[in-house]
């Protein structure tokens, strides 16, 4: 018996939309992470894109639990010294790119490398209720109903 491995050529993307109003950002970014690696099939073959692209909309109006809206900090580095930077998730989602939030979570579940840059290629992540992929005819995946957790009331 030969192990099975998939090839690129072979793999059905599914398109899949998201709705992130309300919901939790750790227990999203861990669900989309999941799909665009594309653990949830059987021919999951981890050095291959085997996931589905993932549109995620309301992205500015996602929820953090406990104090982790004020308190939480993202650091990141010029390149200079002393160049360490720090902000919160309440300057990110009132800032300009409220869509970094999640970007950044998905990615930071992610394995580093070529396939992880491949993969966020397939995440489209949008701060309004307008997107520009309805061609595609995405499939809702309602993420609150898959567990009550996952919403912050």
């Amino acid at each position: 018996m030969k192990t099975f491995a998939a090839k690129s050529e072979e793999v059905d993307k599914k398109w899949i939309l998201i709705d992130a109003e309300g919901l939790v950002v750790g227990r999203l970014a861990s669900l989309i992470a999941l799909r665009l690696k594309g653990k949830h099939r059987a021919i999951y073959t981890p050095h291959v894109d085997c996931g589905d692209n993932i549109v995620v909309i309301n992205a500015a109006k996602v929820a953090f639990t406990g104090n982790k809206f004020n308190d939480k900090e993202y650091h990141r580095h010029t390149g200079y010294p002393g160049g360490i930077k720090t902000t919160t998730p309440k300057r990110l989602l009132e800032g300009k790119f409220p869509e970094r939030v999640i970007e950044k979570a998905v990615e930071r579940m992610l394995k580093r490398g070529p396939l992880q840059r491949k993969l966020m290629g397939n995440l489209k992540v949008y701060k309004g209720t307008e997107h520009p992929h309805e061609a595609q005819k995405p499939e809702t995946l309602d993420v609150a109903k898959l567990n009550s957790k996952n919403v912050r009331t």
